[in-house]
């Protein structure tokens, strides 16, 4: 007889939008002496996990999302440092699925590993889920990571991922990087932008895929009860306008991570009005950096 596991019924219209209820580590000005964890750990609920890396260990300090599914759970983004003694995300992992396996068994329980998109500050921890059981870790770069969504055979497809019970929408969203892609949850009405979208400075490297990419994330988020649209860092401090210099492992005046569709809509303002202009743009909740795009 086959083992029976208990059904969860994940919510297909996600709540709505309140502030995350955390105050986020935000570094320390003298990072030797710093004492906060090396990845600090936040539950939105119980099946929906932030985490972010201390600033005193790295300053880009990214955010990494893990969601668990009847199925299996997914990491997103893996961090920027590789070393566990350093940035112990394995361990972390293992720790949050054993705690939700005690509350939800079944066997064979799976993590899928994904990445919003393929820099050093987000690939990093890779390492730590190489030879780990029951584990799929796809590769970030352009080739294996849009093979594995489809995006190789139709760019402008949504792709979706299956936790079992929660299927996760995926878009194509190249312009900071090549191989951008964000991920919509229903259950929570997270839209997870990576570094496409975030209270910081957004680098453009393709300027005419990052229109694109904007128009599209207003567009699908004009169809979707979004309830934040959530990138990988925190660079803007609370003077609008005014980003914390590149570097800086302390950040005391930080605003929210999650920022709301009406500021996404304004990031495709703003796309419209710098046009053809190259440099560096700042408006109240991001900075525009087309230095290289």
């Amino acid at each position: 007889m086959s083992e029976q596991v208990e059904p969860i019924a994940f919510a297909t219209r996600p709540p709505a939008a309140r502030p995350l209820d955390v105050a986020w580590i935000h570094g320390s000005p003298a990072a030797k002496y710093n004492t906060d964890p090396d990845l600090q750990v936040y539950a939105h609920d119980e099946h929906t996990y932030l985490l972010r890396q201390n600033k005193a260990v790295h300053y880009e300090a990214p955010f990494l999302f893990l969601l668990f599914g009847a199925d299996r759970a997914v990491l997103i983004d893996t961090g920027a440092t590789a070393d566990p003694a350093h940035m112990p995300l394995r361990t972390v992992v293992d720790g949050l699925i054993a705690d939700w396996l005690a509350r939800h068994p079944r066997p064979g329980y799976r993590l899928l590993v994904l990445h919003t998109h393929s820099h050093g500050d987000h690939t990093a921890g890779d390492g730590q889920f190489a030879d780990r059981p029951d584990t799929e870790l796809i590769g970030a770069k352009r080739e294996p990571a849009y093979a594995f969504f489809g995006f190789d055979a139709d760019p402008d497809r949504t792709a979706l991922v299956d936790l079992g019970g929660r299927v996760l929408e995926c878009l194509a969203i190249p312009g900071h990087h090549d191989a951008s892609v964000s991920f919509y949850d229903p259950h929570t009405g997270f839209l997870l932008t990576g570094d496409t979208v975030y209270p910081g400075r957004l680098y453009v490297n393709d300027w005419a895929a990052f229109g694109r990419s904007i128009d599209r994330l207003v567009e699908f988020a004009g169809r979707r009860p979004v309830t934040h649209v959530l990138g990988c860092h925190i660079e803007m401090s609370t003077t609008p306008g005014q980003d914390y210099p590149v570097g800086w492992s302390y950040q005391p005046d930080e605003p929210p991570l999650e920022l709301t569709v009406e500021q996404l809509r304004q990031l495709q303002r703003a796309v419209a009005e710098v046009g053809d202009r190259r440099g560096r743009h700042p408006y109240p909740d991001f900075v525009i950096d087309r230095t290289n795009g």
